[in-house]
C-alpha cells in the first residue's frame, strides 16, 4: 500500500527524515504532493511564489515527473488523495510557526475521523523549536543563552536520499495554480509598488543548494568580516534554500565545521535562525504584537503623510544613498544584504516614525527568502519592541553606515543609477553630496537624520513613562 508525502518547507530528497520513513511505510511505493492552499499563498508576493514555483519544477523532476499537485483545504486535498491512491499512513516534515501548527492539527484531527494517520517527523531546524531551555527550564529570551543550549545539542548525520524508490501520483492540477493564487492579499500602503516584481530569480532546487554551499566553504574562514560588506559575494546567499528547504541547516552545519572565527560566525547565524524559529515557537503572537508591551504606548505615525513616507522609502527615494541601494536592491533581486536589512528598518521606524509591522509586511512582500519567524523577529530586534532587542536609543545613522560598510561607494553605484558618476566620499552623503557636488536627478534627504534621531529618542521616554503611569 501506497504512503503519501506531503511537501511543505522541505524541497529537497536528501537528509529528509520524514521523506525516509514514509518510503518504508509504502514499502517503497510514495505519493509526493504539494498542496498550493490560499492562506499561505495569497500574502506571498510575486517574487517568493516565482522561486517556489521554480523550486517545485525542480523538486518535480527529481520525482521523475510525479509530483502531485493539488489546490485548496489540505484537509480535505490529502483525504481525497488517501481514497484515490488507497494509502492509510501521510508523512510530512513539522511545521512549528503560528499557522503551520494550528493548519497541522486541523489536518491530523480530519484525517484520523477518516482512519488515516498524519505522521509529522523532524523540522525545518536542527534543533525543533521548544527544545533549548534555560536552566530553570523556561524559553530563552536572550540569544547567548540560547546559543549554549543549542550548541549542546547533538547534530545529527544527515541521510542520504532513498533509493529504490517506486514514486506514484495521483490527480493533479497544473502548477499555474500556485500563480493563479497567490500574490492576491497587499495592504492598502503599498499602493502600486506591490505589483513590482524583481529583474531575475535566481536558480532554485536542491543541487543549486549544495552548489552555492561548496562555492561558499573556501571563502568561509573570512565570513567573519566579508558578511558586513554588502558590496562584495561574502555570503552564502543560502537563505532562499534554506525558507524552502532544499538544504537543510544539518548540511550547512556539517559542512562548516572548521573553527575559525569566520565558521564559528557562519555558524551563528545559522543559530540566530533557529533562535528566533523558537521564540515566534513560544510566543506566537509576535508576528503582530510588540513582545515588549510597554513599547504599545509607542507613539506611530499612520496618516496619508506617513504612507507617503513609507512609499519613497519602499522606493529607495530617501535621498539617504545607503539607505536607497538597500531598497532597490530589493526591488531588483528580491533579496536584501543582511547588514543593510537592518540599516532600513531602523531608518524606517526610528527616522520616519512608522510602524515595523509595515516594513515587516513590505519584506514578505518581496524576499524571495521571506521567512516569518526570521522576518518579524528581525524587526522587532531593530525596532526594540521584541525579546532580545537592540536598545531603544540605537538608532543606525545611515551616512556612518555608508562610511563604514560602502567606504568606496561600490554599493550605492551598483544600486543607485543618479550616483555612479559620483565619487566617493561625496555618493555616500545625503542628497549624494552637496553644492556643486551634488548629483544631479538624485532626490533631497526627506528627513533631517539628526532632528528625526532626537525626536524618536523622545517618543521611546513618552512610551516608557506612560507604560508606567497605566500600570
Amino acid at each position: 500500500m501506497s504512503s503519501i508525502f506531503w511537501f511543505r518547507r522541505d524541497l529537497r530528497l536528501g537528509d529528509n527524515p520524514a521523506l525516509n520513513a514514509a518510503v518504508r511505510a509504502g514499502d517503497g511505493d510514495v505519493v509526493p504532493v504539494w498542496i498550493v492552499d490560499t492562506t499561505f499563498s495569497s500574502p506571498a508576493g510575486p517574487n517568493r511564489v516565482k522561486f517556489l514555483r521554480s523550486t517545485l519544477q525542480s523538486l518535480d523532476a527529481s520525482l521523475n515527473k510525479k509530483l502531485t499537485i493539488r489546490c485548496g483545504d489540505p484537509a480535505k486535498e490529502l483525504l481525497d488523495l488517501a481514497r484515490e491512491v488507497g494509502a492509510t499512513e501521510v508523512f510530512a516534515t513539522g511545521d512549528y510557526a503560528p499557522k503551520g501548527r494550528s493548519r497541522d492539527e486541523i489536518v491530523g484531527a480530519s484525517l484520523a475521523r477518516a482512519g488515516v494517520t498524519l505522521h509529522f517527523i523532524d523540522s525545518p531546524y536542527s534543533v525543533i523549536p521548544g527544545t533549548v531551555r534555560t536552566q530553570t527550564g523556561t524559553p530563552c529570551r536572550v540569544f547567548t543563552a540560547f546559543r549554549r543550549g543549542w550548541e549542546l545539542q547533538p547534530l545529527e548525520t544527515p541521510l542520504d536520499a532513498p533509493t529504490g524508490v517506486s514514486w506514484a501520483q495521483g490527480t493533479s492540477v497544473s502548477l499555474d495554480e500556485l500563480v493563479n493564487h497567490s500574490a492576491t492579499r497587499r495592504p492598502h500602503y503599498f499602493g502600486d509598488l506591490g505589483l513590482i516584481e524583481a529583474k531575475s530569480i535566481p536558480e532554485a532546487g536542491e543541487k543549486i543548494a549544495h552548489q552555492l554551499l561548496e562555492d561558499f566553504l573556501p571563502s568561509v574562514d573570512a565570513y567573519n568580516e566579508a558578511r558586513n560588506i554588502p558590496s562584495i559575494a561574502g555570503v552564502s546567499r543560502l537563505s532562499p534554500h534554506l525558507r524552502f528547504g532544499t538544504i537543510h541547516p544539518r548540511q550547512i552545519l556539517s559542512a562548516v565545521d572548521g573553527m575559525s572565527t569566520g565558521a564559528v560566525q557562519y555558524r551563528s547565524e545559522i543559530c540566530w535562525r533557529e533562535f528566533y524559529a523558537d521564540v515566534l515557537f513560544h510566543n506566537p503572537q509576535a508576528v503582530s504584537s510588540n513582545l515588549i508591551s510597554t513599547m504599545d504606548q509607542l507613539r506611530i505615525d499612520r496618516n496619508d503623510k506617513a504612507v507617503e513616507r513609507f512609499q519613497m522609502w519602499a522606493k529607495g527615494e530617501t535621498g539617504y544613498p545607503m539607505v536607497d541601494a538597500a531598497m532597490r536592491q530589493l526591488l531588483e533581486d528580491g533579496w536584501m544584504h543582511n547588514r543593510v536589512r537592518m540599516l532600513v528598518a531602523s531608518f524606517l521606524v526610528k527616522h520616519l516614525h512608522l510602524d515595523w509591522r509595515w516594513g515587516a509586511k513590505w519584506f514578505m512582500w518581496h524576499l524571495i527568502d521571506g521567512d516569518i519567524a526570521s522576518n518579524q523577529n528581525g524587526w522587532q530586534w531593530t525596532a526594540g519592541t521584541g525579546t532580545d532587542a537592540a536598545p531603544f536609543y540605537r538608532v543606525f545613522n545611515p551616512s556612518l553606515q555608508a562610511e563604514r560598510f560602502d567606504p568606496q561607494g561600490l554599493f550605492i553605484h551598483k544600486y543607485v543609477n543618479e550616483l555612479r558618476d559620483i565619487p566617493a566620499p561625496q555618493c555616500l552623503q545625503p542628497g549624494g553630496g552637496e553644492g556643486l557636488l551634488a548629483a544631479p536627478g538624485y532626490f533631497p534627504p526627506m528627513v533631517d537624520a539628526s532632528t528625526e534621531r532626537d525626536e524618536a529618542l523622545a517618543r521611546y521616554a513618552e512610551a516608557k513613562e506612560l507604560a508606567k503611569a497605566t500600570k
